[in-house]
């Protein structure tokens, strides 16, 4: 599907081509998304190393027994240390397609600096340059730590010093949505929008045309007018009554979907009417402001709830 205008610059910053020479619209992963999925990642391999050491502590002791000393118990821990901060993202990456936890959580993917698939080679270069200077970086921490991040702050495609050195990226895997408003009704349809009998009108359906009116700035010829009529034909076959008069496709859904948000603020306001008649002191009283006519500010009630309704005690039962 052709698209124009162009879309808002900073949108496909990863600098991504396929292989047709296409630019891709893929965002790369800034320092905040990714340091939320360190964060995930961090209590995964903190509760991952509680159970590890737990179960290779008792297999420790019911194989070697007596042969378990300092030296060995050393070497058990950095066995740990390995497995939890360099194996959990590598295993991870190599069969969740470059993504750990908190990645998934997160919605943020690591690719090749191409764009391709990451492969276990630089999953495991990204992970030991990690831990030795950026997380939990054992040279330097302090240092390394500053470092990272201002490479971080500094790249244009948001790369740490582990993607820098295995040549890797991370990218969103989720697409940022920009809703603009809605093209405005026509006011001769506005009469007729008042009518429709809206009961069949499902939120999915509803959703697509919102899509479809969202994106309509930029839908050419004839994807516009093919996708356009379709909405509407889906649209005019739970509505009724038809139309009054000829209008382009998009003017007949702008119309329906004003008169289906209308309807619904109105049951929303009417809701909200019935709920502060019956619970008054659930609705906040307006703050009055400072030299404005009104109401006392040091009255009873101002800028604070309104109070409950007194508790009457039930009559004592007359034996």
């Amino acid at each position: 599907m052709r698209a124009q205008p162009p879309p808002p610059p900073r949108w496909a910053d990863a600098g991504l081509v396929s292989g047709e020479a296409v630019e891709l619209d893929v965002r790369a992963a800034r320092l905040g998304s990714r340091v939320l999925a360190l964060l995930i990642d961090a209590v995964i391999q903190l509760v991952l190393a509680l159970v590890l050491g737990v179960v290779l502590g008792m297999v420790a002791l019911a194989l070697l027994g007596d042969f378990l000393d300092a030296a060995l118990a050393g070497a058990l821990q950095i066995v740990l240390l390995v497995l939890v901060l360099i194996g959990y993202p590598v295993v991870m990456e190599r069969f969740a397609g470059g993504r750990t936890v908190g990645k998934l959580a997160v919605g943020l993917r690591v690719v090749r600096a191409d764009g391709g698939p990451v492969g276990v080679g630089q999953s495991l270069t990204r992970a030991l340059v990690g831990v030795a200077v950026e997380w939990p970086g054992l040279v330097l921490p302090l240092l390394s730590w500053a470092a990272s991040v201002t490479v971080m702050l500094t790249d244009p495609r948001g790369r740490r010093l582990g993607d820098l050195v295995a040549g890797t990226l991370v990218v969103h895997t989720r697409g940022a949505a920009l809703w603009r408003p809605l093209p405005p009704a026509a006011p001769p349809l506005l009469a007729w929008a008042a009518t429709l009998d809206l009961t069949r009108l499902d939120d999915g359906l509803a959703l697509a045309v919102r899509q479809y009116l969202d994106r309509l700035p930029q839908l050419a010829e004839p994807e516009r007018l093919r996708l356009g009529r379709g909405l509407w034909t889906e649209v005019a076959a739970v509505t009724s009554p038809p139309p009054p008069w000829a209008a382009p496709d998009w003017a007949y859904l702008s119309a329906v979907l004003a008169e289906r948000g209308r309807r619904a603020a109105h049951r929303l306001g009417r809701s909200r009417a019935v709920a502060a008649t019956l619970w008054p002191e659930l609705v906040p009283v307006p703050a009055v402001v400072p030299g404005a006519a009104g109401p006392d500010p040091a009255g009873p009630g101002a800028g604070r709830l309104r109070p409950a309704a007194p508790q009457v005690a039930p009559d004592p039962v007359r034996r």
